[in-house]
């Protein structure tokens, strides 16, 4: 008899045990928890219930007491190792935070496990990919602003020291030194121009404009350097309901597009501005151009702070690399959208679109 006791006892045992590893194999927590909570129940039940039937056939008190155990111990071992298992998820995710928090931003957590562990890891793994990302974005701007601040300030080092020095008169540096001064002066009003971006603390008024003016007034505005580059400027308006914007930001998006339109145009070429209706209540506007045209990377790239086509960040190439950056980040403020792509008959086109005025 005692050995029916053992073999129902084990039976009970094994019966746990592999309720444990059905328990595992639920794809959620919350079901892994509530099958344990019917595995606890039903292994001692049944144990009750099976004592009751050993002690109406054997009337040993032994073998009731070792089926019940056998259950009990069971449940409390599957409790332990679903524990254990979900603890473990747990604390790997734990570990994964530490080092995140502790400046390893390669720091990823395990998918697998459980829906919500699972979940909650690939949450954890797109946070940390992203605060990579910014990371890498913050250390790149440091660089890049420290070589184009570098660049002005040693200009003006190197002449006021051949000033001092008797080498030159200050009449012959004078116009150089306020270009320099200039410059830099552009240089830190932009980058302030894009912390304000950043925080969301840039002040504007939305009116209710209309475009036309606008881009109007901007062709004119560069009229004559276009002329001194022998490039058409062209604006073909079409009828356009007025936009919710800020006129003033505008017209340096537009200035801003156009000037970098120009210097990418070669002579006999033509920028053109396109001013149109877009779906879902926005205004479009466009300005395109002749030139060399970019490739479906520098479309991407062309709006990233101080990224220039040029690897040798020559100042041939232009500014800083910031104004497109922050023509995207005055327009995105706005409520619009900006976005650039390569013209099939060549040169490049760069949209961008504001609210309608009155439009939902």
């Amino acid at each position: 008899m005692i050995a029916f006791g053992l073999a129902v006892a084990a039976a009970t045992l094994g019966a746990g045990l592999a309720g444990l590893l059905a328990l595992r194999l639920l794809p959620t927590v919350r079901l892994q928890l509530g099958g344990l909570a019917l595995l606890a129940v039903a292994l001692p039940l049944s144990a009750v219930l099976l004592s009751g039937w050993v002690m109406f056939h054997m009337g040993d008190d032994v073998k009731i007491l070792a089926v019940a155990a056998a259950a009990a111990s069971a449940a409390v071992a599957a409790a332990l190792a679903l524990g254990t298992s979900i603890a473990r998820g747990i604390e790997r995710l734990e570990s994964a935070s530490s080092r995140l928090a502790a400046g390893e931003l390669s720091a990823r957590a395990p998918e697998e496990g459980p829906r919500e562990l699972g979940d909650l890891g690939r949450s954890f793994n797109e946070m940390a990919a992203n605060l990579e990302s910014l990371f890498d974005a913050r250390r790149e701007l440091v660089a890049a602003a420290s070589h184009d601040l570098r660049t002005p300030i040693a200009s003006i080092t190197a002449m006021l020291e051949a000033i001092e020095d008797g080498l030159a008169q200050p009449d012959e540096y004078l116009a150089p030194l306020q270009e320099e001064t200039r410059r830099l002066a552009r240089l830190v009003e932009d980058l302030f121009d894009l912390a304000r971006i950043d925080a969301g603390a840039l002040a504007h008024e939305l009116q209710s404009v209309a475009l036309a003016p606008l881009v109007e007034s901007c062709i004119r505005g560069l009229e004559a350097e276009a002329r001194a580059r022998n490039v058409r400027l062209e604006q073909r308006l079409a009828p356009a309901p007025p936009a919710r914007c800020a006129p003033e930001q505008v017209e340096r998006v537009l200035l801003n597009l156009l000037t970098n339109a120009l210097r990418h145009t070669p002579s006999d070429g033509t920028v053109a501005v396109l001013l149109a209706e877009a779906d879902d209540d926005l205004v479009r506007v466009t300005v395109e151009d002749s030139g060399e045209g970019i490739t479906a990377e520098t479309a991407q790239r062309m709006f990233d702070r101080f990224w220039r086509s040029d690897s040798a960040r020559s100042q041939a190439a232009g500014g800083a690399g910031l104004g497109l950056a922050i023509a995207r980040g005055l327009v995105e403020a706005q409520g619009g959208r900006m976005w650039a792509e390569p013209r099939a008959s060549g040169g490049a086109r760069v949209t961008f679109t504001l609210p309608a005025a009155g439009g939902t």
